[in-house]
């Protein structure tokens, strides 16, 4: 296949099969883009991006890999002439449909039949023009009803009916959450509504309902306050029902705000995406006794980009171009903890607090190094509106660093994390979680409930959705009989309990297929295979915060004299 590299001239943008392996070791073709070309001691390089693959991934391959049999070249973009500010190029357009109603090419041997003819298209044109003017040729776009529920609909639920006696023991082999007995708001029969249309949002198919007029239906299955009772149920025939979330929430399903970002936001909006940070910069990362492969672009200077071996000091993160360097630098630094605070220790596992106004430089190499293996957020050099809590493992040598979350001093829409990050030498080992746990209970000791910044990247999700699961399911299966009678817990108590703001418990239920409806209740099922999966998961998690060993006093960041 390289013999036909030097036949067909290879340009950016071209898409085709390139060889690689996955995850078993086997071979694979999958279809790449092109995306730069350069030459190396006369050997042609290619960078190329995995279609529907992750960024992190990308790589460049020589010619031998790549099939020439099936390129693609990239597609010009056809630029047609416009007339009074009308496109050109539009053959489904209303535009053209009206026109092609007034025959043109038929023309009648009477003077007045010409007149006429003429008369009507001008009339037309003039139509057409003054009604599209103001979108310069662009269909305006039609307004659109906010919608403010989302529930997808099995079955059409009749009204509420009386519980029926709970069975005998013998038969009980499943836990169930049964909400008390509520008039749930009528439902219309399927075939009366109006037709819904499907959003798919984090891979899931949703019909959005259109508000009623007169009333507002009450998100959280009757809302978050409704006592849930815990009990025993065996098989319940019912239709499963997704949960709303809260009309009051900041943010859309599938994690993007629905309003503008007024603090110091780390989400990259990628509307700055060009060819340059598409692209790995750096090659190669020297951290401590670990060498780290970059997944994504970050800002280095443009000078480190062309070396073969990126260095940095483990202490203080600062970058350096040799390892003469880095050696000239560890006698003057006299830095073996990272700069801050250490609000934790319990074994080998510290946490230090940096605030990003004290200890900027710093947090700007920290933030240098986690751009590398974070695609979904952007870096700013200015960190004073940000506290780091760097996790470290303790040896002889001092403490290395092993990840990292940043929050926002002062959140509004109750953020606790805005990056997180585990360094890939400690990934797959319950770091991450550990990170996790480590954010929520800085917001237990500040009474807060938490979220993390949308979006999370694809690992960051895994984390947090096993994350929220685990401590869920660790309260429904601790809840204990009192005076004899079945345990009741609500939403707002499990949010109260985890920190985790409800929205966030009620996506989990969700996500774990837990919630369904059986004669006019909610329940929660709570299958002996879902049980048997999570006890399994409690014994790997060897990790976890004590929250006896945590000293942290949390500050009033909205007096400005505090920064």
């Amino acid at each position: 296949m390289a013999d036909n590299c030097s036949s067909v001239e290879i340009v950016e943008g071209c898409r085709l099969p390139v060889l690689r392996k996955n995850q078993e070791h086997e071979d694979e073709w999958p279809l790449a883009e092109i995306l730069s070309l350069k030459e190396v001691s006369g050997r042609k390089l290619f960078y190329v991006h995995y279609i529907d693959f992750n960024k992190r991934l990308d790589e460049w391959v020589t010619a031998d890999r790549l099939d020439m049999k099936k390129l693609q070249f990239p597609k010009k973009e056809a630029k047609t002439p416009t007339k009074n500010g009308l496109s050109g190029s539009r053959p489904s357009s209303p535009e053209r449909a009206e026109r092609e109603v007034v025959p043109v090419s038929e023309k009648k041997d009477t003077n007045n039949d010409t007149a006429l003819q003429k008369k009507q298209r001008k009339t037309l044109d003039l139509n057409l023009q003054s009604a599209t003017a103001p979108s310069r040729g662009k269909t305006l776009p039609t307004p659109v009803q906010k919608r403010k529920e989302v529930v997808p609909l099995v079955t059409p639920v009749p009204p509420a009916t009386p519980v029926p006696a709970l069975p005998s023991s013998t038969e009980t082999s499943q836990a169930a959450v049964f909400p008390v007995v509520r008039e749930p708001p009528p439902f219309k029969a399927r075939e009366d509504l109006e037709p819904i249309p499907t959003v798919t949002t984090n891979g899931t198919a949703r019909r959005l309902i259109p508000p009623q007029p007169g009333r507002k239906r009450k998100a959280n299955c009757g809302g978050p306050d409704e006592m849930i009772k815990v009990l025993q149920y065996n098989k319940p025939q019912s239709a499963a029902v997704f949960l709303p979330p809260p009309e009051d929430s900041q943010d859309s399903s599938d994690g993007i705000p629905t309003a503008p970002r007024m603090t110091g936001s780390l989400v990259s909006d990628r509307s700055h995406d060009d060819i340059i940070t598409r692209m790995k910069n750096i090659e190669c990362i020297e951290l401590g006794r670990h060498r780290l492969k970059p997944w994504y672009f970050s800002p280095y200077p443009q000078e480190l980009t062309t070396l073969p071996i990126l260095y940095l000091c483990e202490f203080c993160l600062k970058y350096l171009k040799s390892l003469k360097c880095l050696q000239r630098h560890l006698t003057k630094c006299n830095l073996r903890h990272p700069p801050g605070n250490e609000i934790y220790r319990k074994g080998t596992i510290s946490f230090f607090e940096i605030d990003g106004r004290k200890n900027k430089n710093y947090s700007q190499n920290l933030c240098l190094l986690a751009k590398c293996f974070l695609d979904h957020k952007t870096l700013y050099y200015d960190t004073d509106p940000f506290l780091f809590y760097v996790m470290t493992e303790y040896d002889s040598k001092g403490f290395h660093i092993v990840g990292y979350f940043s929050k926002e001093k002062e959140s509004t829409e109750d953020y606790n994390v805005a990056c997180i990050l585990t360094l890939p030498p400690y990934q797959r080992r319950g770091y991450g979680k550990l990170l996790i746990e480590f954010s929520y209970e800085l917001s237990k000791v500040e009474g807060k409930t938490g979220t993390p910044e949308k979006p999370l990247s694809d690992l960051g999700l895994l984390s947090y959705r096993s994350y929220w699961s685990q401590t869920i399911l660790e309260i429904l299966m601790d809840l204990k009989p009192d005076n004899g009678e079945r345990p009741q817990i609500t939403i707002n108590e499990i949010s109260e309990i985890t920190s985790v703001k409800k929205e966030d418990v009620i996506s989990t239920l969700q996500y774990l297929n837990l919630i369904n409806y059986y004669k006019g209740q909610y329940i929660l099922t709570l299958s002996e295979e879902i049980v048997d999966g999570h006890e399994k998961a409690m014994q790997k998690r060897h990790l976890r915060i004590d929250p006896k060993c945590l000293h942290f006093t949390p500050k009033d960041w909205s007096k400005r004299g505090k920064w």
